[in-house]
């Protein structure tokens, strides 16, 4: 059974940053696609960013680019957001998800993981 556990959210002001960390269960943490999504209340699951098994493939949504960057350690078992710039409209609850095949690029469409954590609240104030 593989378990994600997030850590890292809390609240910040407009122009600040955070960074988001997902520690995973299993020995083959490092042969899969990690994701970030996020979702706002009221509002649909969205993706964020991805990465492949590696890390030498990443994927970003438009509204994050240049802002956020995703990275892994994979000796860690760990995937992180780094999320700078924060803005308002980032306000989420963020979720890290793990890819549902081995060796697949970093897709942002939430089909395509299986295993999700429990969510980190972030949120940014004006």
């Amino acid at each position: 059974q593989v378990q994600l556990v997030e850590s890292g959210g809390g609240l910040v002001q407009a122009g600040g940053s955070l960074r988001l960390s997902c520690a995973a269960s299993g020995r083959t943490f490092s042969t899969y696609a990690m994701g970030w999504f996020r979702q706002a209340p009221g509002k649909e699951r969205e993706f964020v960013a991805a990465i492949n098994w590696s890390g030498g493939n990443t994927n970003y949504a438009d509204s994050v680019k240049g802002r956020f960057t995703i990275s892994r350690d994979n000796a860690k078992n760990t995937v992180y957001l780094q999320m700078n710039n924060l803005k308002p409209e980032d306000t989420a609850v963020y979720y890290c998800a793990k890819g549902q095949d081995r060796y697949y690029s970093p897709s942002p469409s939430v089909f395509q993981y299986s295993y999700w954590g429990q969510g980190t609240q972030v949120t940014v104030s004006s």
